[in-house]
């Protein structure tokens, strides 16, 4: 038998091996976020992170090392399997398998393109940052154009979604509730999401009003339709999970809601910054409170997916077994999303509100299950790669 890919049996919900791969590279760049002083300015930058490496203790250094090492890994696979998703997309749109997936409840997944192409964006901004110097001085210049790619990002969502919606809404029948018991149809609110912190990024960082307005505009739309388009979905699909079960393949979307309140916490909390533009104000008690909000309910979604990924075998017939499904790719992001929001939990939250005393006991107690999570994602990564990138003789389980 000829040496196959699992990969080779491609559905766009390959999309998610680039989104994971960014979502890591954002992990990595908590540390210097958090741990690398950036007096007068949002974010770190080149200069700042220069300076803490060449005056810091070792700890500071190594950290410093690992940071710069992850990032520019984890956004080359993010760039490395954008681009093959994008080729092998292209190739699927000739097809009469495409035709067929967009006449099903599986013309959804093709938002994990734009979801991928938003996250790309962000990883690129991430590397611009960390590795190129005097940006800080002409990054006005760039907001612009960073708005203008969501822009585009986010015209390509909004028509994929309107085409779905119009076809299996305009008339009844077309869309099959016996397969819609799962999170799957949760992807369009995680693009929409996607697209919406994006636009929130400009609204934070810049100093120029009308950035700063249009920002905070554009993605309080996004923001405001993922939490509609989350809504329904949700509660469309738990009722026919409560009918039908979950279906097995798509068990790991039922932690899609965890990355979605990430994304979505950072938005509103890059808006509360914004906002200082024009003398609006937040206090670390309401933040911390706000951050505890959302972590809890992503601590709710994380027991309530593990449960059923247990019952089901999930992790012992596709992650650890031989059985391979480009859904897997899902698990990545909730864990990506919990070490990131603790992150902020810890810094934002607890060190600002003066709960807790930065770099103490406790503090790197709460950041050790943050790295936790970020290395556990690290590893399923590489084995989810291996898997559905390796060429082997066994035959891959089809995506449906």
């Amino acid at each position: 038998m000829k040496p196959t890919r699992a990969a080779d049996h491609y559905v766009p919900t390959y999309f998610l091996a680039s989104l994971g791969a960014g979502g890591l590279s954002v992990t990595f760049f908590m540390y210097l976020m958090f741990w690398v002083p950036h007096p007068g300015r949002p974010v770190p930058v080149f200069e700042d992170i220069l300076a803490a490496f060449s005056t810091g203790a070792l700890p500071m250094k190594i950290a410093i090392l690992v940071a710069w090492l992850g990032i520019a890994v984890f956004v080359f696979l993010n760039l490395k399997y954008l681009i093959w998703n994008l080729g092998q997309y292209a190739a699927l749109k000739k097809t009469e398998r495409f035709q067929a997936l967009r006449n099903s409840n599986a013309e959804s997944t093709m938002l994990a393109m734009p979801l991928a192409l938003a996250m790309s964006v962000n990883a690129l901004f991430v590397a611009g940052m960390v590795y190129v110097p005097g940006l800080w001085p002409v990054v006005e210049y760039l907001f612009p154009f960073a708005m203008i790619a969501f822009g585009i990002i986010g015209w390509i969502a909004l028509s994929i979604i309107g085409d779905f919606l119009g076809r299996v809404l305009a008339k009844g029948g077309v869309f099959d509730v016996t397969s819609h018991n799962s999170f799957a149809q949760m992807l369009p609110a995680f693009a929409l999401s996607m697209v919406g912190v994006g636009f929130a990024a400009p609204a934070a960082m810049s100093t120029v009003p009308w950035i700063v307005a249009t920002g905070l505009v554009l993605s309080t739309f996004f923001a405001v339709a993922a939490l509609i388009y989350a809504l329904v979905a949700l509660t469309t699909a738990f009722n026919s999970m409560l009918h039908y079960g979950t279906h097995e393949e798509s068990g790991p979307t039922l932690l899609i809601v965890i990355p979605i309140v990430t994304i979505l916490s950072i938005l509103f909390m890059r808006q509360a910054h914004g906002l200082h533009t024009f003398e609006g104000h937040s206090d670390p008690a309401s933040t911390m409170m706000f951050l505890a909000r959302m972590l809890s309910l992503q601590v709710v979604f994380l027991g309530l997916g593990l449960v059923v990924l247990k019952r089901q075998g999930y992790f012992k017939d596709f992650v650890f077994g031989s059985k391979t499904s480009p859904g897997s790719y899902a698990l990545v992001c909730p864990g990506v999303a919990l070490s990131v929001l603790i992150q902020f939990f810890v810094n934002a939250g607890l060190v600002q509100a003066g709960v807790i005393t930065k770099f103490s006991v406790i503090y790197w107690g709460i950041t050790a299950i943050a790295i936790g999570f970020q290395i556990a994602m690290i590893a399923l990564v590489f084995r989810l790669n291996a898997q559905h990138f390796s060429r082997t003789r066994a035959t891959p389980v089809p995506a449906e």
